[in-house]
């Protein structure tokens, strides 16, 4: 069957966390931060909405190469849900074409992509911005995300601590729990936590900010993930303003991310902005110069790293016989 004969696909969550590892959805992103840093993508675009309770976002964009790729992302994040009627907190589905003609080839569960990619990235920028030698980690927010930077970031380094922290004490102990091979302990008190970190992660819903100028030691690499709309806010903006800078892209950091309340303040420009992953990956732009040097990645969530995650997806289960085969029309 030729390409273009092939029904599109249905790929469910389970076969999500089937065809797509930390480890791979890693070499993805890197590659598609590479690409983007080259010019090697289309758009991206973001459309969020607000809804009481929680948010609804569309994030797009497509990916330039051998097989082109383009996947726009619709997800709903309601923080809510888990405890008031027990659906996830965020739902969602990524309808991935064709870039070239069009072709629709697989419409995927979103909320294992999100997680997986989104953790993939800090592991990404960690690797580059984070020392070497780094022990301590912190977890700030202990749901689906905390979970899987933790299992994204602690194969790189050697880590003889993790420290977790949660709004809901047992979320923490659940992590500890349930990641029992590391030093996980769980923590009521998040500022003496991070001032005692290496690594820090803030994966929560956050609309005020968590960690002030006065919890950042040197050489502390920090990945704010939480802030993917305008009121979401994980950091005080003095922290950015006291520290070297570098976000997933520039432009969209602006709009919704810490940089956003950092920028709205006045504490920063978008110019004073150290680099964006993909320069520091392809190394037009120098990650860490210092041992202590206080780095932060400002993580909003593309569209890139949605695409690349879906194109992964989407190739292995056309090589495995995964997935739902069906017809539009």
């Amino acid at each position: 069957m030729s390409d273009r004969q092939r029904p599109a696909l249905l790929i469910g969550r389970a076969e999500v966390a089937r065809l797509l590892t930390l480890a791979e959805c890693m070499a993805a992103i890197e590659a598609a931060f590479a690409s983007e840093a080259a010019g090697g993508i289309l758009g991206p675009a973001v459309l969020g909405i607000n809804a009481p309770g929680g948010g609804l976002h569309v994030k797009a964009a497509g990916l330039v190469g051998p097989h082109s790729y383009f996947a726009a992302k619709v997800n709903a994040n309601f923080p809510g849900n888990p405890q008031t009627n027990g659906l996830p907190a965020i739902q969602g589905a990524v309808v991935l074409c064709d870039a070239v003609d069009g072709r629709l080839l697989a419409i995927i569960d979103s909320a294992e992509v999100t997680a997986l990619r989104t953790a993939a990235t800090s592991a990404v920028a960690a690797k580059y911005l984070a020392r070497s030698d780094s022990r301590v980690l912190t977890i700030c927010g202990c749901g689906t995300q905390g979970r899987r930077h933790l299992e994204a970031i602690a194969p790189l380094f050697g880590l003889t601590t993790v420290l977790a922290f949660d709004a809901r004490a047992e979320a923490a102990e659940r992590l500890a729990g349930d990641f029992s091979t590391l030093n996980v302990q769980p923590t009521r008190d998040l500022a003496a936590a991070v001032r005692r970190s290496d690594i820090c992660v803030t994966c929560t819903p956050s609309r005020r900010p968590l960690i002030g100028p006065a919890d950042v030691s040197p050489g502390l690499f920090l990945a704010a993930v939480g802030a993917d709309n305008p009121d979401k806010q994980e950091l005080d903006p003095r922290v950015l303003a006291g520290a070297t800078v570098v976000a997933d892209l520039v432009a969209q950091g602006v709009e919704m991310g810490e940089l956003h309340h950092a920028v709205a303040t006045g504490v920063m420009r978008p110019e004073d902005v150290h680099a964006e992953l993909g320069e520091v990956v392809t190394g037009r732009k120098r990650g860490r110069r210092s041992a202590k040097e206080i780095i932060i990645f400002d993580s909003t969530g593309t569209a890139l790293q949605d695409v690349a995650a879906a194109a992964h997806v989407y190739e292995r289960a056309v090589a495995a016989g995964a997935g739902q085969p069906f017809v539009l029309g």
